[in-house]
């Protein structure tokens, strides 16, 4: 199918890596002269950091679950509402969240605020979004039925709560305690709406390490990517060229007739093989999905 503004969306808990696959993207468009429209996630959670935590504390109070991974603490319907006017018209409205002082300087404001909201820069190839929602459904709400190319970061849970327990500690100055509450306070939103999402995506890259991480909470540090192997999953695997991935990506083996399991070190090396054929084919529908459209409709 040829679509003229293709939707992209790398979803994944905090913590869970989707920061580091943002990169390998990066350098695909880089490589393949593709100009994205970038949009953070965390742009849409509905609260700025000071009314974020007077919401926690309300809810704790009230013994109630409030996180960054439901959908009260979220707009996702503005979410989906860029994503449906992107694929529409290549247009659409983003704003940044300002996570730290480096980031809010720029805009000559305090961190943990949302800078104003902007339209997206036009003559874009495609959307790139990378957040916690980018396959989420709630209510009305489906965000996912919107994106084209659908992939998912999932570590397994203990090692996802390695890297976010060390990331919180040393970037963020948490402390172990504060970070476990955080981990514990959205469990039931962690399962009720970043688990589905992951039925819902294209590609899902999955880390398993291959030392003890038994408990996450007194590790020392966080397994290394020679440490783990990555367990890829396709949801469709017709048109997938099984053999030439397992071909050039060394010691890699087929688990299932649609994964692949594959060292950690490797990871990014197949996320390149695999990601950048479906990007230029992506952009090849676009070209054509342009070239099909009346002239008023592409200016």
């Amino acid at each position: 199918m040829s679509i003229a503004h293709p939707v992209i969306a790398v979803t994944g808990s905090s913590g869970a890596g989707t920061t580091s696959v943002m990169r390998t993207f990066e350098q695909i468009f880089r490589r393949e002269s593709v100009t994205a429209a970038f949009v953070e996630g965390d742009g849409f959670h509905r609260y700025d950091r000071v009314a974020m935590n007077e919401k926690m504390k309300e809810a704790r109070a009230r013994r109630e679950t409030f996180s960054h991974f439901g959908p009260e603490a979220n707009l996702f319907e503005e979410l989906e509402t860029l994503f449906r006017t992107y694929a529409e018209t290549g247009g659409g409205l983003r704003r940044k969240y300002l996570h730290d002082d480096v980031e809010a300087k720029p805009y000559d404001q305090e961190s943990g605020t949302f800078t104003p909201w902007e339209e997206l820069p036009s003559g874009t190839d495609l959307l790139f979004y990378e957040g916690l929602h980018g396959a989420a459904v709630s209510g009305d709400t489906d965000i996912a039925k919107h994106v084209d190319l659908l992939v998912g970061v999932v570590p397994v849970i203990n090692l996802e709560w390695i890297q976010k327990l060390h990331r919180d500690k040393s970037t963020r100055g948490y402390s172990t305690e504060a970070v476990t509450d955080t981990i514990l306070r959205r469990m039931p939103d962690y399962v009720n709406y970043i688990c589905p999402q992951f039925s819902e995506t294209d590609i899902n890259f999955q880390r398993v390490p291959t030392v003890d991480t038994s408990n996450p909470f007194t590790a020392r540090y966080i397994p290394a990517a020679d440490e783990s192997f990555v367990v890829i999953r396709f949801a469709d695997p017709k048109g997938i060229d099984f053999p030439y991935l397992l071909s050039m990506i060394h010691d890699s083996f087929m688990s299932r007739p649609n994964i692949i399991v594959a060292p950690g070190g490797k990871m990014e090396l197949a996320m390149q093989l695999i990601l950048t054929p479906m990007i230029l084919k992506m952009m090849d529908g676009r070209r054509r999905a342009i070239g099909a459209l009346p002239l008023r409709a592409t200016m």
